[in-house]
């Protein structure tokens, strides 16, 4: 099964399988694709504010381009400005702005840790996290090996593995298959919260 650079805009599938009430469904490929390219070449022309966006973007705008657009701020590739102007991130920003989750669940894994009785769990939500996001396995394997030490995950056990780095490595496998993070996020957060209380 093809897979795609672009996620859906609805329901971020990145095959032709969408999910169930994907408002996208049978929509071609091709104009999921179209929508973002549409909107990413107005924007690499400089700064602009919405109704611009909207007037110079190529073709019809609609709710696929909305979406896309919506997608787009959501996942940190375009900031917009108290006054409306929205501009592309370079790289090296998006890598930056990524790299410190600020939403539930990942933010509690992110900030607390794992803890023993979701390592599995929270360890394949943060390379999952970080694969979705569009960082490379060495950047992936360098912030995940850090949380780990940081957050005092590894000072807390129940690995068997001699290093963070051997524990992270067998899990690249997660990375490879492009697995989701939010249902392994949800149950690490769950026994995280637990715990902490």
């Amino acid at each position: 099964m093809p897979h795609f650079d672009y996620p859906c805009p609805d329901c971020r599938a990145t095959t032709s399988l969408h999910d169930a009430d994907c408002q996208f469904e049978g929509t071609p490929w091709v104009d999921v694709e179209r929508a973002y390219v549409d909107i990413v070449s107005v924007l690499t022309g400089g700064p602009c504010d919405e109704e611009t966006l909207r007037r110079e973007a190529p073709g019809e705008w609609g709710a696929l381009q909305q979406s896309a657009l919506t997608r787009l701020k959501r996942d940190d590739r375009i900031s917009e400005a108290k006054s409306g102007v929205l501009r592309l991130l370079t790289a090296e920003e998006f890598r930056e702005e990524v790299s410190e989750p600020t939403r539930e669940p990942m933010r509690t894994l992110f900030t607390y840790g794992s803890v023993p009785g979701c390592h599995d769990n929270a360890v394949f939500a943060m390379i999952a996290w970080y694969e979705m996001v569009g960082l490379s396995w060495p950047e992936t394997r360098e912030n995940v090996v850090n949380w780990i030490r940081e957050t005092g995950t590894w000072d807390r056990g129940g690995f068997e593995e001699a290093t963070p780095q051997e524990l992270v490595e067998k899990k690249r496998h997660v990375y490879d298959a492009g697995y989701g993070w939010k249902e392994k996020a949800t149950s690490a957060k769950r026994v995280i919260d637990r715990y902490r209380t």
